[in-house]
C-alpha cells in the first residue's frame, strides 16, 4: 500500500511537471505559501495563485497538491486574461468551522473557460446542522462551490462532503458540464441540496452519485436546456424542479431531460413543486425517462400547493403553468400507496402530461395514482392505472 501511495504521488508530480514542460503556465498554491496541515489559513495563497492564473496570457493551471488546506471564503473573480484555466485539485480544501453567514464559500464569478478537476471540498457543516436541530439562533450557512454569471465551465471528478448548505450551485451560467461528481452529507442534514441550477442554460449533469439531506438535484427559475443523466440519488429528496412561483414575476423552466436515474430510499423521485400563490412562471418541455425507484416515498409527484409554513399563500392557487411533461419507463417500488400523485393548480391545471410504460409497486401489490386538475394521456403498460 505504501508503494502504491508513493507511485501515485510520483505520477501526480510527473503530470504537473508535464504541464510546465508543454508551455502551459502552472501555479502551485504551495509556492504561494499554502500549508497542507489543515490548520494554517491558506486563503491568501489560493487567491494569489488564482490571480496569477487569471492574469496569464495563455492557458494556465492552478494546482492544489495532496494534503488538507484550510481555506476561508474565497471569490475567484473574472474576467480573466486567460481563456482556459484548469483548477487541478489533488488534495482537500477544508472550510473553517465558523463560515456561518458567508453565503458562498468558494465562488467563481464572471469567469469563462474554467475547468475544475478532481479533489475534495469539505464544508464541515455538522456544527451548523446541530445548531439548527437544537432550535437555536444559527448563522445562515454557506454553499460550498458556486459558479455565477460564467460561461463554458467544467466540473469533473470532484467530491463534495458535508456542505453547510448547497454543495454545488450553477447560477446565471451558460454551457456547464458537471460529470462524475460525488456528493455526500447525512440524510438529516438540512438544506444540503447536491446540485442546484438556476437562471442557467445548456447545463449537463452526468454520472453523479449524490447522498444528501435535501434535493439531490434542484432546478430553479430561469433554467433552460438542462440534461441530467446517469444519476444515483439517495438518501435525499429526489430530483426536483422547484420550488417555483414564490415570486410573481419569476422566470420559467423549459427543456429539461432526466435520463437514467436510480433513487434509493428517497423522499421523492421525480418531482415538480410550485408555491400555491399567483405567479407568471411556467414549466414546459420536460422528459423524465428510464428511472428506477427503490422504496421511494413519492416516486412521481407534481405538488402545486406548496406553502412553507402557510406563509403568504394559504388558500391560494398556484399561477405556475405546467405543460408538456412526459414520464417514460419508470419502474420500481413505492414506500407509499400512492406512487403517482398529480396535485395540480385549480386555476392553472396541468396539461399535456404523458405516461408511458410505468410499473410501480407498493409491497406485493400495484400502487395507486391520484390526479387533481391534471390532463394528459397514458400509453403502453401503466401500473398503477392512470388517473389522467
Amino acid at each position: 500500500m505504501a508503494q502504491l501511495r508513493s507511485f501515485i504521488v510520483l505520477l501526480l508530480v510527473v503530470v504537473f511537471d508535464d504541464l510546465v514542460s508543454y508551455g502551459e503556465a502552472a501555479y502551485n498554491i504551495a509556492d504561494y505559501g499554502a500549508k497542507s496541515d489543515g490548520r494554517t489559513d491558506s486563503t491568501k495563497s489560493l487567491l494569489a495563485a488564482w490571480e496569477a492564473a487569471c492574469g496569464s496570457a495563455g492557458s494556465a493551471t492552478m494546482y492544489v497538491p495532496a494534503g488538507d488546506f484550510l481555506v476561508g471564503q474565497a471569490t475567484f473573480a473574472g474576467p480573466c486574461s486567460s481563456s482556459k484555466i484548469t483548477v487541478q485539485i489533488d488534495g482537500t480544501l477544508v472550510s473553517p468551522s465558523d463560515l456561518g453567514g458567508a453565503g458562498d464559500w468558494l465562488v467563481f464569478h464572471h469567469v469563462e473557460g474554467v475547468s475544475v478537476y478532481g479533489g475534495t471540498v469539505d464544508g464541515r457543516g455538522s456544527s451548523l446542522w446541530a445548531c439548527k436541530a437544537a432550535g437555536r439562533s444559527c448563522a445562515a450557512g454557506a454553499s460550498s462551490l458556486t459558479f455565477r454569471n460564467s460561461k463554458d465551465i467544467t466540473i469533473s471528478g470532484l467530491t463534495s462532503t458535508d456542505s453547510e448548505l448547497y454543495h454545488i450551485v450553477i447560477d446565471g451560467c451558460d454551457g456547464v458540464t458537471v460529470q462524475n461528481v460525488k456528493i455526500t452529507a447525512p440524510g438529516n442534514s438540512p438544506n444540503t441540496d447536491g446540485i442546484h441550477v438556476q437562471g442557467s442554460s445548456h447545463v449537463t449533469i452526468t454520472g453523479a452519485s449524490i447522498k444528501t439531506g435535501d434535493d439531490c438535484i434542484s432546478v430553479g427559475p430561469g433554467t433552460t436546456n438542462l440534461w441530467i443523466e446517469q444519476v444515483a440519488c439517495g438518501p435525499g429528496h429526489g430530483i426536483s424542479i422547484g420550488s417555483l412561483g414564490k415570486g410573481y414575476d419569476e422566470e420559467g423552466v423549459e427543456n429539461v431531460t432526466v435520463n437514467t436515474a436510480v433513487f434509493t430510499g428517497t423522499e421523492n423521485g421525480l418531482r415538480i413543486k410550485t408555491w400555491g400563490r399567483p405567479s407568471q412562471a411556467f414549466v414546459k418541455g420536460v422528459v423524465f425517462e428510464h428511472a428506477v425507484m427503490q422504496n421511494v416515498q413519492n416516486p412521481i409527484i407534481i405538488d402545486q400547493n406548496y406553502c412553507n409554513g402557510d406563509r403568504g399563500c394559504p388558500d391560494q392557487s398556484s399561477g405556475v403553468r405546467i405543460s408538456g411533461v412526459t414520464y417514460n419507463d419508470i419502474h420500481g417500488s413505492s414506500a407509499s400507496e400512492v406512487a403517482v400523485n398529480f396535485d395540480c393548480s385549480a386555476s392553472n391545471p396541468c396539461t399535456g402530461i404523458g405516461l408511458q410504460d410505468i410499473k410501480l409497486t407498493y409491497g406485493n401489490t400495484a400502487a395507486e395514482s391520484s390526479c387533481k386538475h391534471a390532463d394528459g394521456t397514458a400509453s403502453g403498460f401503466v401500473v398503477p392505472p392512470s388517473c389522467l
